[in-house]
């Protein structure tokens, strides 16, 4: 097998047990990257020597005899809203063009803590909002690869590295992931930090993994699901044992909740009969469940707070250089410097109420299956395609997965999204992983 296409739990054992180098890993993937980078663009920062020089101090770490992490010479793409102390992050503005942090966002000294290998910086949307990058989709160059985490998932489908990190405020998580094939995994709000990660909204910012497989995905989220006292959104509890839960069988057979949601008609007729052969394969393991009419406005609750939040969080790129952001960010921004507190407020103090109405279907299911999109990546680079299917789970801050086991007309991926209860993540992956083996995928 080609290093580069390695698993990143096949590629650790092989680094623990001495049959490959962490060097050897790393070079192969940039070699890779070498390769195809001038068509698929997943890259914003990217020294090769850097990359190389930490894996040949990782190998000697390990020829001392040290312990090694779980990530040990793992090479990750970081996207460009994680501070790293030694790589400049822009947010993908000039705004913000040749940025330095002076410290590492929290996951990111995680990640190294790990002994992962930072490979560099990847495409992200304009402030992680919704203007492209240059990142196009590695399945379809004419295709978007979605966004705003854009150059994490066409990363690590294109096989540059075997896992990268990304933020999901919307859909900026399972879109791309969906859109490009792979593993997107967006833990329950307040698992992983957003220390030193650039705000968008405090009540909808999520950070989340890219992988080329659950058990990678789990692996990866695990090492970052630590207590951050700079993060006031996250909670004291034991560390998450994700990757052991979902290699063992489930006790009984999961129940899905197939949930169209109230935004079914803007899947599109591949995608609704996709779902429909998807759910008739499972038989009686699925059933359909409608949302209660408290989640008819929940799509409005969350523009409020998303616009309101970005007027607040961009309030400085916007006054000192508003005719060099993109037409639709300075529209939302300013909508959401329109936005009334109280209405602000309310949106607010909605979550706990949806979430609530939720507790009911996970009642008597384990899991909610819905699409994680409206369809096939979108032909063209202008957008970066919708987040209709997201935006409910993200307000609701609930864990999500998609897993790319479906295809559209034209061969392209379509995701499977499954969506579980807060704070049972490790569940979640667990009927993931059923899933995928009951479908074959």
């Amino acid at each position: 097998m080609d290093l580069h296409l390695m698993s990143a739990t096949e590629a650790a054992e092989a680094i623990r047990t001495g049959k490959v180098t962490s060097e050897e890993l790393v070079k192969a993937c940039l070699d890779h990257i070498t390769a195809i980078e001038d068509q698929v663009g997943a890259w914003t920062f990217l020294d090769p020597d850097y990359a190389l020089n930490r894996a040949r101090e990782a190998d000697r770490v390990q020829q001392e005899g040290n312990t090694l992490g779980p990530l040990h010479g793992l090479p990750v793409g970081v996207k460009d809203i994680f501070d790293t102390v030694d790589m400049p992050t822009e947010d993908g503005t000039v705004l913000h063009a040749a940025r330095q942090p002076g410290a590492d966002a929290t996951v990111v000294a995680l990640l190294r803590e790990a002994g992962a290998i930072i490979m560099g910086k990847t495409v992200t949307t304009e402030l992680a909002v919704y203007a492209p990058g240059k990142t196009r989709n590695p399945h379809d160059l004419e295709r978007t690869p979605g966004g705003s985490s854009s150059g994490s998932a066409a990363a690590v489908a294109a096989g540059m590295v075997p896992l990268a990190i990304g933020t999901q405020t919307n859909g900026s998580v399972i879109r791309p992931a969906s859109y490009c094939g792979v593993y997107g995994y967006k833990p329950t709000y307040g698992r992983i930090s957003r220390h030193l990660v650039l705000q968008a909204s405090r009540p909808l910012d999520q950070v989340g993994v890219f992988a080329r497989t659950i058990e990678d995905a789990a692996l990866i989220a695990e090492q970052l699901m630590v207590y951050d006292t700079s993060d006031p959104d996250t909670r004291p509890r034991a560390r998450s044992r994700l990757l052991d839960t979902l290699t063992g069988d489930p006790p009984v057979e999961p129940r899905l909740a197939f949930v169209k949601t109230p935004m079914w008609e803007q899947a599109e007729t591949e995608t609704q009969e996709a779902f429909a052969e998807l759910a008739d394969h499972l038989g009686e393991k699925v059933g359909a469940v409608e949302l209660p009419e408290v989640f008819d406005d929940a799509v409005e609750q969350h523009r409020i707070i998303m616009e309101a939040d970005l007027a607040r969080s961009f309030e400085r790129e916007y006054e000192r250089g508003k005719d060099r952001l993109s037409s639709i960010l300075r529209e939302m921004i300013e909508r959401g410097l329109k936005v009334p507190a109280v209405e602000y407020n309310r949106a607010v103090s909605r979550i706990p109420v949806l979430n609530r109405a939720l507790d009911k279907v996970f009642d008597w299911y384990d899991a909610i299956l819905t699409p994680a999109t409206t369809g096939e990546a979108p032909v063209g680079l202008d957008s970066t395609g919708s987040p209709i299917f997201c935006t409910l789970w993200s307000l609701c801050g609930m864990p999500a997965i998609t897993l790319p086991i479906l295809q559209g007309a034209h061969g392209l991926p379509l995701g499977v999204q499954l969506v579980g209860p807060r704070d049972d993540d490790a569940r979640l992956l667990r009927t993931a992983r059923w899933l995928v083996n009951s479908t074959g995928g």
